[in-house]
């Protein structure tokens, strides 16, 4: 499945043409990135089965669950120097990543404002310290597009080689930017796919799948943006398994249900209290951890 709206649904087939699909009940539980077995119903399909997945990239907030993708080989996690990105957005969705075993790469929009930018690579130093890979870009509005540094859109061009990728990021960080500067026709098949699904809607409202290479084994998918991130499908002694930087130290807790946030012997707190050496668990990333832990601990109803 390339794109949907509802329960229209686009799917493209092996020879690359595409067509309207409708699953056989009301509700419909294909997502972007799905491989599904279909029959053909006149100009259009049913949908008879979505195949296994190796992964299903969501959030969960008390009242619903939103599912951004699936089969995924990387998320590209798009923020930007200005204005101020959100650590605790950044976090969950890093966790949301690490939870569906899906490899996250960090992309700082804006590294033309020098000083935000300096400002915002700082803030991510903590991340970069715990493996995550943190690329820099500078990606203009379509106008200016010519402007943009071909040097970081050919490194980003090369990390995506290959892959089936979800652009992820809050509204305004430059995901569309983004999508128009690595497929130029990315408007043009918008406007088709919206027109094919009779959605009159453009469909940056839902998740489109976009081929950026000829032989079509490079997949960027555009999702909308959002303001929050809800982890409610994680148990929240999952938390620091999903941390790599608590996971490190968590190992050396006296207990083995330790939830590091009282217990004597553990490992995490007394990294963060160490005063021989810079902690490699910053204050800031031991309250985020604290606010989650609190978060999905409260009871379900």
């Amino acid at each position: 499945m390339v794109a949907g709206f509802g329960r229209h649904v686009l799917v493209e087939t092996e020879s690359g043409q595409r067509l309207i699909c409708h699953p056989r009940g009301k509700k419909s539980q294909v997502v972007v990135g799905d491989r599904i077995r279909w029959l053909p119903s006149q100009d259009e399909g049913t949908i008879e089965k979505i195949e296994e997945r190796n992964n299903l990239f969501h959030r969960q907030d008390e009242l619903r669950t939103k599912s951004f993708a699936a089969n995924l080989d990387l998320v590209l996690i798009l923020i930007a120097a200005e204005p101020e990105f959100s650590e605790s957005q950044l976090t969950r969705a890093l966790i949301a990543a690490e939870a569906e075993r899906i490899k996250p790469v960090i992309a700082l929009n804006k590294s033309d404002l020098a000083e935000p930018f300096g400002r915002a690579w700082a803030k991510l130093a903590p991340y970069r310290a715990m493996g995550y890979q943190v690329v820099p870009l500078a990606i203009k509005p379509k106008a200016d597009i010519e402007v943009s540094n071909d040097a970081q859109t050919a490194c980003l061009m090369e990390l995506l080689q290959g892959k089936k990728t979800l652009v992820l990021g809050p509204s305004g960080a430059g995901k569309s930017s983004l999508t128009n500067l690595l497929v130029p026709q990315a408007k043009v098949l918008t406007a088709e796919i919206s027109q094919a699904l009779n959605s009159g809607k453009h469909t940056t409202t839902s998740t489109t799948l976009y081929w950026i290479d000829p032989a079509r084994t490079s997949a960027l998918i555009d999702s909308p943006g959002f303001q929050e991130f809800g982890l409610h499908h994680i148990e929240p002694m999952q938390l620091a398994t999903f941390m790599p930087d608590f996971k490190a130290h968590a190992q050396n807790c006296r207990f083995y249900n330790c939830t590091h946030l009282h217990e004597p012997g553990c490992g995490v707190i007394s990294e963060v209290k160490s005063t021989a050496s810079a902690s490699s668990i910053s204050a800031n990333r031991y309250r985020l951890y604290s606010e989650l832990f609190a978060e999905l601990s409260q009871p379900r109803y």
